[in-house]
């Protein structure tokens, strides 16, 4: 799509989809938001997708708003895929979670309780691990102490 083929104005779904482009705890509702605010060539939508580029914990979110924002004609660096740690402290967090939790509990109790108190850690961390998550996260949790 050329930027001429690109609409100028704001979809009518803008609220939504700005709203969905702002949920900590869902990933992939960014990332749909992302392809869909891409269709529109407009300052409020470029403004998202840079926020979303250079800030949102997940990378496949941030090299989608990347390329849309090169369509666009945009100047934008590329986003780095090498990240220290999603969230500071994660160790820590980790960890108060574990001994939330009984002393005999499983790695699925410990996933459970993550999800249900950190769902944007959790989320963001799926959506960055995909299908090496559990492993990731299995491993979180052995060396939580």
């Amino acid at each position: 799509m050329t930027n001429e083929e690109l609409n100028q104005e704001l979809p009518e779904n803008y609220s939504e989809l700005k709203k969905a482009a702002g949920r900590t705890a869902d990933w992939r509702a960014r990332l749909a938001a992302v392809e869909e605010l891409g269709n529109w060539n407009h300052k409020q939508v470029i403004d998202i997708l840079n926020r979303l580029m250079t800030s949102d914990p997940v990378y496949t979110v941030q090299e989608a708003a990347y390329r849309k924002l090169i369509a666009f004609g945009e100047e934008v660096a590329a986003p780095s895929k090498n990240k220290p740690e999603l969230f500071k402290g994660i160790g820590k967090i980790m960890l108060r979670i574990k001994k939330s939790l009984p002393r005999e509990h499983s790695y699925e109790d410990f996933k459970e309780k993550l999800q249900k108190m950190r769902i944007d850690i959790y989320d963001a961390y799926e959506g960055e691990k995909g299908e090496e998550f559990d492993k990731w996260l299995e491993k979180q949790w052995l060396s939580a102490k």
